[in-house]
């Protein structure tokens, strides 16, 4: 059976973050009122933009880590790797939630470089 405990580490907690964005939106869906788009909300905006752009991104970046695990790269690379998907991902919907820009670029910042990361470690074995 292949084992791929970094990925399934970092996929369970993307995970309950995809749930947590989501019931989030829809949360204030129900205090604004507003069952389909997003009206005038921006509060409403901002939570649907951060659970679309966390739903964008993740997906690609946990097949990088489950490709390049299962392909034997170092345990410590793999970890960096899920650790800045992660930590990017929670930056960057507290910037985009909260209207915390630093936070935002850098979270987009660490997500983008996961990605890059995860591509070349299998393009460069």
């Amino acid at each position: 059976m292949l084992e791929l405990p970094i990925t399934a580490i970092t996929a369970a907690v993307a995970g309950i973050m995809l749930v947590v964005l989501g019931v989030t939106a829809g949360g204030q869906r129900g205090k604004s009122k507003i069952s389909l788009g997003t009206g005038d909300d921006e509060i409403l905006l901002r939570k649907v933009r951060a659970h679309g752009n966390f739903a964008e991104y993740t997906p690609i970046a946990l097949i990088l880590l489950a490709l390049a695990e299962m392909a034997g790269t170092n345990h410590a690379l793999l970890w960096a790797v899920a650790g800045l998907l992660i930590v990017g991902r929670i930056l960057h919907a507290v910037g985009l939630i909260g209207s915390v820009m630093p936070c935002r670029v850098v979270g987009m910042l660490m997500t983008v470089s996961s990605l890059l990361l995860g591509a070349g470690i299998l393009l460069w074995p």
